[in-house]
């Protein structure tokens, strides 16, 4: 039997409820959850002929700050470096635009999550 801890479950859970969204929106979506050393990248999609990196961050609560509060300028840093190394490791891929994008999900413990999509934070 696999245990999924409360606070991964939560988070798997924003990461499909962004997917939904971005796709709602016309976005295609080439990658999830890519690992590579330097890190992970949530979502990779395409929007038109732009790629989208997408960090999703996802709360039960902003007692502790929001979703989008949580992604600092250091965490942008390295979503962009992480961006590089995406597209080093998928050669066929050559946008003529990439843009970084946040979706912030919070997940109260009664009623539906609320979904917040910012394009273009970096």
């Amino acid at each position: 039997m696999v245990h999924v801890r409360a606070k991964d479950a939560v988070g798997q859970y924003g990461e499909r409820v962004a997917v939904r969204r971005l796709t709602e929106a016309g976005m295609t979506v080439l990658d999830r959850n890519w690992r590579c050393r330097s890190g992970e990248i949530d979502v990779v999609a395409r929007d038109g002929d732009c790629l989208v990196v997408c960090e999703v961050k996802t709360r039960r609560s902003v007692s502790a700050g929001t979703a989008l509060e949580a992604v600092t300028p250091q965490k942008l840093a390295r979503l962009r470096r992480l961006t590089g190394e995406w597209l080093a490791a998928h050669p066929g891929v050559n946008p003529p635009r990439v843009r970084l994008d946040v979706v912030a999900v919070t997940v109260p413990e009664r009623g539906p999550a609320t979904v917040q999509h910012v394009a273009g934070v970096s």
